[in-house]
């Protein structure tokens, strides 16, 4: 079970707080209006939020949100998440296939030129048009 990080809002550090925001600059935000008012998070961190009448103000308390969650992460010397565009693969799918599934898709990956079935499937699903 993953250690449970308190979020402080401050002060922290000044080398911590630096190393925070340079992450926080590289989180993706996503926003969406909800009774009203904008309500932001970041895709790579969805439980520091942020609200806002404004999608500006929304932004501004997601950022907020994000550095507190970021810089009590790491004054905590726990990893905080990866920006979500450098393409690092941290999430893992499990699939149950049958031995005769397996079969088929181990045959069609290796004749097609991948390595394994989820370099296969990724591309058979990630690709399709």
């Amino acid at each position: 079970m993953a250690k449970k990080t308190t979020v402080r809002s401050g002060p922290f550090d000044k080398s911590i707080l630096a190393d925070a925001e340079r992450l926080v600059d590289a989180y993706d935000i996503v926003m969406r209006r909800e009774e009203g008012e904008w309500v932001g998070h970041a895709l790579e961190y969805p439980e520091a939020i942020g609200v806002g009448k404004t999608v500006g103000r929304c932004m501004e308390e997601t950022r907020k949100s994000l550095l507190a969650g970021v810089a009590s992460m790491l004054e905590d010397g726990d990893t905080p998440p990866i920006p979500a565009r450098q393409n690092v693969r941290s999430e893992q799918v499990n699939l149950r296939l049958t031995p005769e599934e397996k079969a088929v898709l181990e045959s069609r990956s290796r004749t097609k030129g991948f390595r394994g079935i989820a370099d296969f499937v990724r591309a058979a699903a990630l690709l399709e048009k």
